[in-house]
């Protein structure tokens, strides 16, 4: 068993299983890997110094560029939906249509604020968003050996693809399907872009985005991060997958959602704020080429 998977916080339900995967991936090396991952609270911290970090939601729904009517309004939409996006006693089904109703609501108020393309670096630099520790290895380490990064977010892909610029890791390895801005000519939000994916509906945008997972028809093994239950379809677009190791980070609801993760997800990282796991088991797979 690699070290880093005996950290306190790393719980595993089937060892033996998760050792013969890792194993399989090693030995199709870094040519067959690609990595499909969700973005916030997954690749960004969930809090720091015990504090919530924001997600590429949060940090427009609290910047400078909206009211503070609209303010209270998406206040107000994620203490009514949030609690409901992760009940474990709430089927998929019952989530889905208050999902789409949240994410809706959320993007029409925010479309009426007539927010500007040139503020969105602003509002980031001056937010409190942050990668996980260790996210400079991650990202430059699959850059390196061109292992393809498939981003898959219901957050907003303009604000994550900044996180990403200024964390100076935007190579050209990563991809992103997320929930765009559309801009008038001034430059001015008028809408968002094609259909809504929220974090319910990522299987339906897998299959929908294929192209985008098959690009390299070599990379059929996965390792696939994520944070929530809507997360694990993520990888359903990848045409032939050979091998699929799911790395669940658990952030918060911890002993009500625990059962459910290990039931769920190959590994499970308890409050960990860190891509070590995720660091470790690629330098394992990554070191045999």
């Amino acid at each position: 068993m690699l070290p880093v998977l005996a950290k306190p916080n790393v719980c595993i339900r089937d060892r033996k299983r998760v050792e013969e995967i890792i194993l399989s991936l090693q030995n199709g090396g870094a040519s067959k890997l690609q990595i499909i991952s969700d973005f916030d609270m997954t690749l960004t911290r969930f809090a720091h110094n015990g504090k919530r970090c924001p997600t590429s939601h949060n940090i427009v729904d609290t910047s400078r560029l909206i009211s503070e009517d609209c303010r209270k309004m998406l206040k107000d939409l994620l203490d009514t939906y949030y609690p409901i996006e992760i009940d474990p006693s709430r089927s998929v089904a019952e989530k889905l249509p208050l999902m789409v109703e949240w994410w809706t609501k959320a993007h029409g108020c925010l479309v009426e604020q007539k927010i500007r393309k040139d503020q969105l670096e602003m509002a980031v630099r001056e937010s409190d968003a942050m990668l996980r520790d260790g996210f400079k290895p991650f990202f430059d380490k699959l850059y390196e050996h061109s292992i393809p990064l498939v981003i898959f977010s219901a957050g907003i892909g303009d604000v994550l693809e900044e996180i990403i610029r200024q964390a100076g890791v935007f190579h050209p390895n990563v991809k992103v399907v997320s929930n765009y801005m559309d801009f008038d000519d001034n430059g001015v939000l008028r809408a968002f872009k094609g259909e809504l994916i929220h974090t319910y509906n990522k299987r339906e945008g897998a299959l929908k985005n294929s192209g985008l997972f098959n690009q390299q028809t070599e990379s059929r093994n996965i390792i696939l991060l994520g944070d929530s239950m809507g997360d694990l379809s993520m990888a359903d677009g990848v045409e032939n997958t050979e091998i699929i190791l799911k790395i669940g980070f658990l952030n918060d609801k911890v002993e009500e959602r625990r059962e459910q993760y290990l039931n769920s997800y190959d590994i499970v990282l308890v409050k960990d704020e860190s891509m070590d796991v995720v660091n470790g088991i690629l330098q394992h797979i990554i070191a045999k080429n």
